[in-house]
């Protein structure tokens, strides 16, 4: 029989047998991290490395900021244990301008959590330059070094620093990289299968914004200037989207043959909204005055110019409307009506060579003889090219996805530039060898917002996807959980 005294030396010698072995794992993974903040790197610094606890279901990691000159901040994570020898590299959203936000808010998007969790080391930047929000673009005024990192030049220099922070820290080369962005993030995707067609082998591209000049100047304008009146205030005022919402579903739930209160695909619906047109003399919250049934006409159709030219292929899609109050109207206590926003910042001191300043006002754009203008600068933002040979030659595969109720960045783009990309490429079936597109029905921007069948971001795994097609060559018919 084993004494008391002797069962207590056995479990402190079983003790240490194991926790040695992890503090001293812990003791070197610390010291191989601070060793990294003196690590030289080619034109660009760290300033700092430190270890980060585990947390939210993901490891513990050795957190390094990097700057990439001129002004490229980066973050680059990784994994203390059991990495799986590939990169994780994430976009941004809006202006971008602040290092690692998704994370902090929690998001699948543009976040490096969800590659930290299966094993990547992660990376992202701010894309080039520090805002005080991702609405703020001052930064961009007179600056066209800060405007060629945020168009594209910031995507390499990430993944330039990235890998140079993984072979000093394991000791050994990349074995692959995933990218994944939405909204300028997804433009930031598209720009990488351009610039940069050998550095990814699968890229996840969410709402894309790539036609950037398009949208934020162009689209966007139409915007604001069909909901403005002669007295310079809204016509269509923040608390009627469900009013407008409900009839929208009453009219055209049905069409895809299932009444789930969302509709399959917007290009089915015909809506007659006049059935809400308020009666001579009347008014309020329960109908609609001629003025707002024109307004929600104009934000259907899309920008034309003055010839009816189409200047951004589709418009607001039907089944969108709960979600205008944070992109759109606005709510009535205030917040939300971003896409004005938007315009407003980019137009000031990212859409021309010579930046107009403060004094822009949405209503001074011109359909006609600004479009043409925008073209320097689309050749720096855009990323809209209906031409990856480069990418699928060097086997790159890549995963598109766009929410049919998307209201800032409408979904009939996307569908626009694959339908492009399969005529030059002679088909569909050419396309879908290494391009798959998912358009989802009831999906707000990004995901960011719940829809009306509760799907969000994180109701899609497009990461379990990517993996089994690059690795596996099993091509995804589905990105959903």
């Amino acid at each position: 029989m084993i004494s008391t005294r002797g069962l207590q030396t056995a479990l402190l010698a079983i003790l240490a047998f194991v926790v040695a072995p992890v503090m001293a794992m812990a003791v070197e993974s610390k010291a191989k991290c601070a060793a990294l903040r003196n690590l030289a790197l080619d034109v660009g610094f760290v300033s700092s490395a430190t270890i980060v606890p585990t947390a939210d279901n993901a490891p513990a990691y050795c957190r390094v900021r990097a700057t990439a000159l001129p002004a490229i901040s980066i973050e680059v994570r990784l994994p203390t244990e059991g990495w799986n020898g590939k990169l994780y590299q994430v976009g941004c959203g809006g202006f971008c301008g602040t290092l690692g936000r998704a994370d902090k808010a929690k998001r699948f998007v543009n976040a490096m959590t969800p590659g930290l969790r299966r094993g990547y080391a992660a990376a992202t930047s701010d894309s080039g330059h520090h805002g005080l929000s991702v609405f703020d673009a001052g930064w961009a005024d007179r600056n066209p070094h800060a405007e060629r990192d945020w168009g594209w030049r910031s995507i390499g220099e990430t993944n330039r620093v990235a890998a140079a922070l993984i072979a000093a820290y394991y000791g050994t080369g990349l074995k692959g990289a995933f990218f994944q962005g939405c909204s300028t993030g997804g433009r930031l995707a598209h720009m990488a299968a351009i610039k940069y067609p050998e550095m990814f082998s699968g890229i996840i591209s969410g709402a894309p914004a790539m036609d950037y000049t398009g949208l934020v100047a162009t689209q966007a304008a139409w915007i604001s200037q069909a909901n403005t009146g002669p007295d310079g205030e809204a016509i269509l005022k923040p608390g009627k989207d469900s009013l407008i919402g409900d009839e929208v579903m009453r009219q055209c739930d049905g069409a895809d043959g299932m009444t789930d209160g969302v509709i399959a695909d917007p290009r089915a619906c015909q809506v007659d909204l006049t059935t809400l047109q308020c009666g001579i003399g009347a008014g309020g919250e329960s109908c609609l005055t001629l003025a707002e049934l024109g307004v929600i006409a104009k934000w259907r159709q899309g920008a034309q110019n003055s010839k009816g030219e189409v200047l951004y292929p589709g418009g607001i899609p039907e089944g969108s409307e709960r979600f205008w109050w944070l992109w759109l109207t606005g709510k009535p206590e205030g917040g939300g009506k971003l896409t004005p926003l938007f315009h407003r910042n980019f137009m000031a001191y990212m859409a021309f060579p010579e930046d107009l300043g403060v004094a822009y006002s949405a209503m001074d754009f011109d359909f006609d003889k600004d479009p043409p203008r925008l073209a320097t600068m689309a050749e720096v933002y855009n990323s809209d090219r209906p031409q990856l040979d480069a990418f699928r030659d060097a086997g790159g595969k890549m995963i598109v996805w766009h929410g049919w109720a998307d209201a800032i960045v409408p979904p009939m783009k996307t569908v626009d530039w694959y339908d492009k990309l399969a005529a030059n490429l002679g088909g569909t079936d050419k396309v879908d060898e290494f391009v798959r597109l998912f358009m989802i029905p009831g999906m707000d921007h990004c995901g960011l917002l719940k829809g009306a069948n509760g799907v969000d971001q994180f109701s899609i795994d497009p990461i379990t996807a990517l993996e089994n097609w690059v690795e596996n060559g099993v091509a995804p018919s589905s990105i959903m959980k």
